[in-house]
């Protein structure tokens, strides 16, 4: 991290930027830019009016200079920190990078002293690791096998932002893969659970075009990974990682093992060996996972010559799986039949109830929280027994269905079948 000695605002010196600003006719470099994570439309706005200033400060306004090549601050030498301006004051009051503890740390117990210091867990996935032998042994399960996992996740965040996207509470889902051991198995397996884990993605309605790829070169691999390639996202502020899948070797049941003095090995009934068993790590943040279903479903276009906001949520994951809509809320024969159907699309869907409004309002009401069907009970419903009309969102088709067939009509658009 690092501080600006002036306003005392702090930073993550990977999430802040600095670029050289270089003369593009003389190829002299006059000083330095600093930006703070962000799309790269913002980045370079940001880079250009502080470039700007600069030029201005050495008269040498309007000169034309070439395009910014950003790297982190971590990255810089002592002596380009004694120049790089902070992104709070514009002028060089940044202190050097230097550690900080990524976790949480508290105290069990009633005293306050070393003996008793503890930490929030910052990731889910050592509870797997503890609870190996004993899931090995209740379950019968052979390798290859994986152990999932949700929960609460904690990290000390110096700038939580972005929404939900940088938090120091957050969900966490991982799975541990067990595989067995040697370098000519894992990368099929790792293969694999990446071509898995797109497909998944896509399947909850992310957008493949903004879906990207960061493959960890040695210098970038944490010690113990033998691989990791995150799945990134474009979200508005910049392309971010979404999920991370990496081939772990068999680190952490090794000095688990080695820390309690049990043994977390698995004997093959096939090979006849026994062996520590190496593992596959998928690893995705539930709160990160909706904001970029969020921004992939968010859309706008044009319905009957007026601009309409929507999001397109598959009808798997959306919140909402239909509204139900009496045509007129003070006719009582309607609003009864859309009643009942109401219970009982209740019983099995998270379903809304509208009867406020023109029925071109209520769509649009429904559209833009991304209910995926508006099932509407008007008088051809109970005059002429002609069933109810379900409304598609993205389309705005509709097809007129017999009471009695909404609950398999839904059951086929939403779970397959």
């Amino acid at each position: 991290m690092v501080d600006c000695k002036e306003t005392k605002l702090r930073f993550r010196a990977d999430q802040i930027f600095f670029s050289p600003v270089v003369v593009q006719e003389t190829g002299e470099k006059v000083g330095y830019v600093c930006v703070q994570e962000g799309n790269d439309e913002d980045m370079i706005k940001d880079a250009k009016k502080m470039a700007k200033a600069l030029l201005k400060e050495k008269d040498l306004k309007g000169t034309k200079i070439e395009a910014f090549s950003f790297k982190e601050v971590v990255q810089a030498t002592e002596d380009e920190m004694a120049q790089i301006p902070s992104p709070a004051s514009g002028k060089p009051t940044l202190t050097m990078p230097r550690d900080f503890n990524l976790m949480f740390e508290t105290r069990v117990g009633a005293a306050v002293d070393s003996e008793n210091v503890a930490y929030l867990r910052p990731e889910t996935a050592q509870g797997i690791f503890i609870n190996f032998k004993n899931v090995l042994g209740t379950s019968r399960q052979k390798i290859p096998f994986g152990i999932a996992q949700i929960g609460k996740a904690f990290r000390n965040e110096i700038t939580p932002r972005n929404f939900i996207f940088r938090s120091r509470e957050f969900e966490q889902m991982e799975v541990e893969y067990f595989i067995p051991p040697g370098d000519d198995v894992w990368p099929a397996f790792h293969k694999k659970w990446i071509a898995d884990a797109k497909n998944f993605l896509l399947s909850v309605g992310l957008r493949e075009d903004l879906m990207g790829w960061d493959i960890h070169k040695d210098d970038g691999l944490a010690h113990y990974a033998q691989a990791c390639t995150d799945i990134t996202f474009k979200f508005p502020f910049g392309e971010q990682e979404l999920m991370g899948i990496a081939a772990r070797g068999n680190y952490d049941l090794a000095q688990h093992s080695e820390g309690s003095g049990k043994a977390l090995d698995y004997f093959d009934d096939q090979t006849k060996e026994k062996y520590i068993p190496h593992c596959i790590e998928p690893s995705l943040g539930v709160d990160r996972l909706a904001l970029a279903i969020i921004c992939s479903a968010y859309a706008e276009d044009e319905v009957g010559g007026e601009k309409r906001n929507l999001l397109k949520f598959s009808p798997k994951i959306a919140p909402i799986k239909a509204v139900v809509l009496p045509l007129l809320k003070n006719k009582e024969a309607l609003v009864s039949t859309a009643r009942d159907l109401f219970h009982q699309l209740q019983k099995r869907y998270n379903v809304a109830w509208d009867a406020a409004g023109a029925i071109g309002r209520r769509y649009r009401r429904a559209d833009e929280v991304g209910v995926p069907f508006c099932i509407t009970v008007d008088f051809e419903t109970i005059e002429d027994d002609a069933g109810v009309t379900i409304r598609d969102r993205d389309s705005t088709e509709q097809v007129r269905v017999p009471i009695d067939e909404v609950i398999p009509y839904l059951s086929k658009a939403i779970d397959g079948y």
